[in-house]
């Protein structure tokens, strides 16, 4: 179960990675990268339950901390840019 999991959140993050480079919008990459990091997080959360390592639970809480910081980085940048 949990390898069918670990599956389907790399495709998602291939599915995110090729977004990233396509757009075609800018709103697309943004929201593929929100999508990165929320699929990091989530496999580093089953990493978490597979080798039996509570420390990963902190790495996950961390890079779900920067990935929230970095859209809101991104948005202000776009914000910025339009203006």
């Amino acid at each position: 179960m949990l390898m069918l999991c670990a599956l389907i959140l790399l495709l998602s993050i291939a599915a995110g990675l090729w977004r990233v480079l396509r757009g075609p919008t800018r709103a697309d990459r943004l929201l593929a990268v929100q999508l990165l990091g929320t699929s990091g997080t989530a496999i580093l959360l089953v990493l978490a339950e597979a080798a039996g390592q509570p420390a990963l639970l902190d790495v996950a809480l961390l890079l779900a901390l920067l990935a929230a910081v970095v859209s809101i980085a991104l948005v202000q940048l776009l914000r910025r840019r339009d203006a």
